[in-house]
């Protein structure tokens, strides 16, 4: 099966000042403060190889991850792999990892109107319910928001994670939470000075990739370089919990 070109969003200056200026409307500021540094790593479209692989280097170091999935992806190949399906989801969440809300189609938050986000919000939420999982926290496809975009979502989710390098304190905006990836073939030392900011600086930081394979794709890592990430964050003091963890019980 030939796969389409990998869709790109808005990287137009019309685009980047989009989403500059959603950085400054509708937040919602964290008011917590961290007394220790947190890592949570967590894994957009959930490919099957970061359902199986990740995982298995997660709980191996003891961690359990974020999974922000697309239900109407179930299944289907893609240029990360093929993709893990409602069954999969499940069997993660019953190992004690989070599943989250990537939208039902991977719908372009940027562009969308917010009518259409909700739709498929309701959608995904709709066929994750067919195997009793249920999503409050959501990750901005592709990375890509705008001020609607959040005001549309903003009432529906405990966090909504967006792209955008960098560390996560008090007054953090839960609407358009910063995440760092571990992709390409810099991905993992860059994830590394990261992780040595959190440390540092006692804070929370959220990592992202996609598939997890020793071959990986321009958006995924190997198992290695993840677990050495893992390993280098819980020696310097941090604990790794997923997103839904480190908010629950805080004060928002």
């Amino acid at each position: 099966m030939t796969l389409a070109a990998p869709y790109s969003p808005d990287r137009s200056l019309k685009g980047k000042l989009r989403r500059r200026w959603a950085r400054v409307v509708h937040r919602r500021p964290l008011a917590s403060v961290f007394d220790r540094p947190v890592v949570s790593i967590s894994f957009d479209d959930a490919p099957l190889s970061a359902a199986t692989v990740g995982a298995e280097v997660l709980q191996a170091n003891g961690a359990r991850g974020t999974y922000y999935v697309c239900a109407g992806l179930d299944d289907q190949p893609g240029h990360m792999g093929d993709y893990a399906d409602r069954r999969v989801y499940a069997d993660l969440s019953v190992r004690g990892h989070e599943i989250a809300c990537h939208t039902f189609s991977h719908l372009d938050c940027g562009k969308a109107a917010a009518r259409d986000i909700l739709d498929s919000v309701d959608r995904n939420a709709e066929a994750l319910a067919e195997v009793a999982l249920q999503t409050t926290h959501f990750a901005y496809p592709y990375g890509d928001v705008s001020p609607e975009a959040k005001r549309a979502l903003q009432d529906r989710f405990g966090s909504l994670r967006a792209l955008h390098p960098g560390l996560i304190r008090r007054g953090s905006d839960l609407n358009q939470l910063p995440a760092v990836g571990i992709e390409g073939r810099d991905g993992e030392a860059h994830a590394e000075r990261w992780i040595d900011r959190a440390l540092n600086q006692s804070a929370w930081l959220i990592l992202y990739t996609h598939d997890v394979r020793e071959q990986p794709s321009d958006w995924g890592c190997t198992p290695e370089a993840l677990d050495r990430l893992i390993r280098r964050a819980t020696a310097g003091g941090a604990e790794i919990l997923p997103v839904g963890a480190v908010l629950r019980g805080r004060t928002h």
